[in-house]
């Protein structure tokens, strides 16, 4: 089936939440980089030692899901972790992993669901004439008229950066670009 007229020549734009790095380890890290995983694990202790507050967080994440057999994401989707405690090393090593990143990246995916929930109940993007079409991580990709792309994208990065109804304690990073290809976007 054609695209409507108002889509003729349509523009695309992409807006993705800002870029992470959490729950690499020194070895990850020092892949990423190119670097010695000497220089990596430098890297990570000095960071840590700027944000000990992560470190905490870290340790009592992992100290709930040793007691519990879970963890959880921002909305309270559950994930159990059953070789926490009782399995082997490698095993409680990965729960721990596990503990840490479910809440990150599951947190994230949450804040993207949400998002895309507010965008879909967003008239005036439908008004002019902007519809989501793929979401792919913390990514949403969107098409509509070059004339209203200015609007258009304002409206989605509010939307974004506030996805729920009570605002979360930390801003949310929002990068758009609007491009007249979904390839130039990215």
């Amino acid at each position: 089936m054609p695209l409507p007229a108002s889509f003729a020549s349509p523009w695309f734009f992409l807006l993705q939440h800002g870029k992470r790095r959490y729950g690499k380890t020194a070895h990850g890290l020092s892949k990423d980089w190119d670097v010695s995983v000497t220089e990596a694990r430098d890297t990570l202790a000095k960071w840590y030692e700027d944000r000990p507050e992560v470190r905490d967080w870290q340790a009592k994440t992992i100290e709930y899901a040793r007691q519990t057999g879970y963890t959880r994401t921002l909305m309270g989707r559950y994930r159990r972790l059953p070789d926490i405690v009782t399995g082997s090393s490698a095993g409680k090593a990965h729960m721990e992993r596990a503990a840490i990143n479910t809440p990150i990246q599951g947190g994230a995916a949450d804040v993207v669901m949400m998002a895309m929930l507010k965008l879909r109940r967003n008239e005036r993007l439908r008004e002019l004439g902007w519809r989501m079409l793929l979401q792919i991580h913390d990514e949403i990709i969107f098409e509509g008229p070059e004339e209203s792309a200015e609007e258009a994208t304002a409206l989605v990065t509010a939307d974004m950066m506030n996805p729920f109804s009570s605002p979360l304690l930390v801003e949310l990073d929002v990068d758009p670009k609007v491009e007249s290809t979904w390839y130039r976007a990215k």
